[in-house]
C-alpha cells in the first residue's frame, strides 16, 4: 500500500544538496545582486543590439539546385538579364498608359539610375515606332487596352534585403507618373521590401492579458499571477536582443522567437512558483522553499528547455541554413527562459518572501494538494480513478478525437504563399491583383528557362535553337512560353514561360518540375548542353523539394534524440516509447488543424487570409521541432510527478493519480496561457505567422488536454510496472539525468550499482 508521505504529496526524506538547489537558495537569498545583475544584462544587449546589432533579411541561396545554377549561367553571359527581378507595376483607369509615354520613360531613366539595379525595362514601345500587336495570349508588358502596364527592375541583390530607405529612391523615380494621375504598386521583392514594419506588440499585450486572468483564476493571488509574465518578458527580451546582435536572420525570426520565448518563459516561471508556494504552505521559509523548488521543478525546467532545443537543433540536419537559423533564433529566447527560471524567479521569489500572497482576488492555492488518508478525495483524484477503472476506454477516445483532427493531413499540399493572400493594404499584393486581372495569374511568377549551349559547336546551335523551340509548344499548364532567343555571346538560350495558374498554385509547381525533368532535357537531347529553369518561382519549388525530402530525416533525428532524452531521465523503455509516439500523435493532429483552416479555407477568411493557400513549405518543419519540443514540457512535468510517486512507493496505479491530481490545475494553466500567447499572433498580418500562431496554439490545447490528460494516464496504467523496465545493458550505458532531483533509486532498483 502506498504510504501517507506518497499521498499527501510531502517529501520528508533528506535530499542531497545539487546545484541546482544551491543555486535557487543563494539566488533567493542575494535577490539584489541577482537583480541588479538582470537589469544590466539586459540594458547591455540593449546597447549591444542598437550598436552592432543586424539588419533582418530573408536572402538565402540554395546552392547547387538547378534555379541557382541557371541563375549563375544568366549572371555569367547576360548580367542585365540576370538577377533579381521585380515589377514596377502602372495602371491607370482613365485614359491609355502611351499617352504619359514620356514620364514612363524618365521612370524607367531614372529607375535605372539606382544602386543595385542592373536593368529596366519600358513597357511602351519606342517613341516613333509602331506598337507591336500584343501577345494571345497578353503576358504583358503592356495590356490589350494599354491601361496597365509593368518596368521590370533587375537587381543584383535580392530588393527585399535592401534598406527600407532604398524606397525613397524609388518614389522618387516613379514620381512624375504618381503626378500624371498614374498609380504605381511595387511587385515581388521590391513591394515585400515596402510593406510596413512588422509589430507584434498587440499580440504580446492580447497573451499577456489572458494570461493574467487565467493566472488569477487559476491561482488567486496577483503577485503570483504577474511573477511569471514578467520574468517571461525579461527573459524574451534578453534573448531577442542577444538575437539581433548576434547574426541576421530572417525577418519572421523576432516574431518565432517571441512567441516561443514567452510561451516557455510563463510556463517555466509558473512550474517554479507553483512549486515553491506549495513549499511555503508545508512550512519551509521562503529561502529553503525557493531552493527546492530550483531542485525539484528545475530539473524538469532544466531537461524541458533542453529537449526544445535539441528539437530546435534539428532543424540544421535541412542543410538550409535559412530554416536552420530559425530554429537557431527560437532556441537562443529558450536558452534565456531556462536561465531566467533557475536563477531571475528564485530572486523574485526571495524578495516577495511570505508576501506573494498578500495581494489576492480569491483563497490563493498552490498545487492541488491530495486528500488526507480516509477524506474525501479531490475532482482530479476522482478522474484518475475513471481513467484506471476504464483505461481501453480513454485510450480509445483520445485515438479517435487525434485521427478525426488527423485527417485532413492526408490532403496537405506545401508550397508558398504568394503576394495574392496578403492584406490589400500592402502594395505588393495590390501589384498582384493588377497584374491578374490585366496578363493572367501566371504574369506573377514568370519561369526563366535557359540553355547552356557554350559546348554546343556552332554549326548545330541553329539545329538545337528550332529542336528546343518545337519541345516548347504546346506545354501542360503553361499558358504561353515565349520564342527562344540568344545572349549577346550567342551561348545562351532564354524564354520566358508562364503558367495558368498563380505561383503558388500546384500546376505551377508541377509545370516548373514538368519542365526540368522532362521538357527541357528532352529539347536538347543529342546536343551537348545543359538546362535550367530559374526565377524567383523556381527557387521556391527547389526549395519546396528540398524541404519535403528532408522533412523525414528531421523527423526522425527530433524524435530519437528526444527518445534518448526521455529513456535517460526516467530509465523507462516504455515510457520513452509511449512519449515519442504520443507526441507524434498530438503533432500529425495539428498539422491537420493548420491544413483545414488554411489549405481547405475552413476560417481562413476569419483570420484575414484572402481565399485557400498552401501551406508554406517550411512551416510542418518548423511545427514539428518547435511542438515536439514544447510538448516534452508537459510530459517531463507529468512524468516526473509521476516518477517521483513511484520511487516512493512503488505503487504504479497509484503514482499515475497522485501526479494527475497535483498537476492538472498547473498543466491546464500553463496550456491556456501558451495557446493564448500562441493564438494571439494569428491577427499578424504574415500569412507564416499566422499558421505558425494557429498551429502552435492547436497543438498546445491538443497536448495538455486529449493527450495529457487522457492518453498519458490511460498508457500508464495499462503499462504499469512495465512502464519503468529497462534492459540493464541499456541502463548501464545511458548517462543518468535527474528529473526532479529525487535522490531516491525506483524500487525495483533500489540498492543496484
Amino acid at each position: 500500500m502506498p504510504s501517507s508521505q506518497a499521498r499527501t504529496g510531502t517529501d520528508t526524506a533528506p535530499r542531497r544538496r545539487g546545484a541546482l538547489r544551491s543555486t535557487g537558495e543563494w539566488c533567493a537569498r542575494h535577490f539584489v545582486t541577482v537583480l541588479v545583475l538582470w537589469v544590466a544584462a539586459l540594458a547591455g544587449l540593449q546597447v549591444l543590439q542598437h550598436a552592432y546589432g543586424g539588419d533582418y533579411s530573408d536572402d538565402f541561396s540554395l546552392p547547387g539546385t538547378q534555379s541557382q545554377d541557371g541563375l549563375d549561367v544568366l549572371k555569367a553571359h547576360a548580367p542585365q538579364a540576370g538577377g533579381y527581378s521585380a515589377q514596377v507595376v502602372l495602371h491607370d483607369p482613365d485614359k491609355p498608359l502611351t499617352s504619359v509615354s514620356d514620364q514612363v520613360a524618365t521612370a524607367v531613366t531614372d529607375l535605372q539610375k539606382l544602386p543595385d539595379v542592373l536593368s529596366a525595362q519600358s513597357p511602351l514601345p519606342s517613341s516613333g515606332s509602331t506598337p507591336p500587336p500584343p501577345p494571345d495570349p497578353n503576358t504583358g508588358p503592356l495590356s490589350t487596352d494599354q491601361k496597365t502596364a509593368y518596368i521590370t527592375v533587375r537587381f543584383s541583390v535580392q530588393p527585399s534585403t535592401l534598406d527600407p530607405s532604398y524606397l525613397d529612391g524609388v518614389d522618387d523615380a516613379v514620381q512624375p507618373l504618381r503626378s500624371a494621375g498614374v498609380t504605381v504598386e511595387y511587385g515581388g521583392s521590391l513591394g515585400e521590401l515596402a510593406r510596413p514594419e512588422p509589430s507584434d506588440r498587440t499580440s504580446e499585450a492580447i497573451g499577456f492579458g489572458v494570461a493574467i486572468v487565467v493566472l488569477l483564476i487559476g491561482f488567486g493571488s496577483l503577485l503570483a499571477a504577474v511573477l511569471p509574465l514578467v520574468t517571461a518578458l525579461i527573459c524574451a527580451l534578453c534573448g531577442l536582443a542577444l538575437l539581433a546582435a548576434a547574426a541576421t536572420f530572417a525577418t519572421v525570426s523576432p516574431t518565432l522567437a517571441t512567441m516561443i520565448g514567452i510561451g516557455v518563459g510563463i510556463d517555466y516561471a509558473l512550474f517554479l512558483v507553483t512549486r515553491h508556494r506549495q513549499n511555503l504552505v508545508d512550512g519551509q521559509d521562503p529561502v529553503t522553499a525557493a531552493g527546492n523548488a530550483a531542485a525539484t521543478s528545475g530539473h524538469a525546467v532544466l531537461l524541458s528547455g533542453c529537449t526544445v532545443i535539441i528539437a530546435l537543433s534539428g532543424l540544421w540536419v535541412s542543410g538550409i541554413g535559412f530554416i536552420g537559423k530559425l530554429g537557431l533564433a527560437a532556441a537562443v529566447t529558450v536558452v534565456t527562459a531556462v536561465a531566467g527560471a533557475l536563477t531571475l524567479v528564485p530572486a523574485v521569489l526571495g524578495l516577495l518572501g511570505r508576501r506573494i500572497d498578500r495581494v489576492r482576488v480569491r483563497r490563493p492555492v498552490a498545487e492541488t494538494v491530495p486528500a488526507p488518508e480516509g477524506a474525501e478525495p479531490g475532482g482530479w483524484h476522482r478522474y484518475a480513478q475513471r481513467v484506471e477503472r476504464r483505461p481501453w476506454w480513454f485510450l480509445a477516445g483520445g485515438v479517435v478525437v487525434l485521427a478525426v483532427l488527423s485527417f485532413p493531413l492526408l490532403f496537405i499540399q506545401l508550397g508558398h504563399i504568394g503576394d495574392g493572400a496578403d492584406p490589400k493594404s500592402f502594395t505588393d499584393r495590390r501589384a498582384y491583383d493588377l497584374m491578374s486581372s490585366a496578363f493572367g495569374p501566371g504574369s506573377n511568377g514568370p519561369l526563366t528557362l535557359v540553355i547552356d549551349q557554350s559546348k554546343v559547336s556552332s554549326g548545330d546551335r541553329s539545329a538545337l535553337a528550332d529542336q528546343a523551340q518545337k519541345a516548347l509548344t504546346g506545354v501542360p499548364d503553361a499558358e504561353v512560353i515565349t520564342p527562344l532567343t540568344a545572349t549577346s555571346d550567342g551561348d545562351v538560350l532564354t524564354a520566358t514561360a508562364y503558367s495558368v495558374a498563380a505561383p503558388q498554385d500546384g500546376r505551377t509547381t508541377s509545370l516548373t518540375n514538368r519542365l526540368t525533368d522532362d521538357v527541357l532535357p528532352q529539347a536538347v537531347s543529342g546536343y551537348d548542353a545543359s538546362t535550367y529553369v530559374t526565377g524567383t518561382t523556381a527557387a521556391q519549388v527547389d526549395f519546396l523539394d528540398i524541404v519535403s525530402s528532408r522533412l523525414p530525416l528531421i523527423i526522425a533525428v527530433v524524435v530519437g534524440l528526444a527518445f534518448l532524452v526521455i529513456l535517460a531521465v526516467f530509465r523507462g523503455l516504455l515510457v520513452a516509447v509511449k512519449a515519442a509516439v504520443l507526441n507524434v500523435l498530438s503533432i500529425a493532429a495539428s498539422y491537420g488543424v493548420v491544413v483545414a483552416v488554411f489549405q481547405w479555407g475552413w476560417g481562413g477568411p476569419a483570420l484575414g487570409v484572402s481565399g485557400e493557400v498552401p501551406i508554406e513549405s517550411y512551416v510542418p518543419m518548423m511545427m514539428f521541432a518547435i511542438v515536439f519540443g514544447l510538448s516534452m514540457d508537459y510530459e517531463i512535468f507529468l512524468l516526473s510527478r509521476i516518477h517521483e510517486a513511484w520511487v516512493r512507493t512503488g505503487d504504479p496505479r497509484a503514482s499515475v493519480a497522485h501526479a494527475l491530481e497535483i498537476t492538472a490545475r498547473v498543466i491546464t494553466c500553463a496550456a491556456l496561457i501558451m495557446v493564448s500567447v500562441f493564438a494571439a499572433f494569428v491577427i499578424s498580418d504574415n500569412i507564416v505567422v499566422k499558421m505558425l500562431g494557429l498551429g502552435l496554439a492547436a497543438s498546445v490545447l491538443i497536448d495538455a488536454t486529449v493527450v495529457r490528460l487522457l492518453l498519458v494516464p490511460a498508457v500508464m496504467t495499462l503499462l504499469g510496472r512495465a512502464a519503468w523496465w529497462i534492459p540493464g545493458p541499456l541502463d548501464r550505458i545511458l548517462p543518468h539525468l535527474d528529473a526532479e532531483g529525487s535522490a531516491h533509486p525506483p524500487p525495483e532498483r533500489a540498492g543496484a550499482g
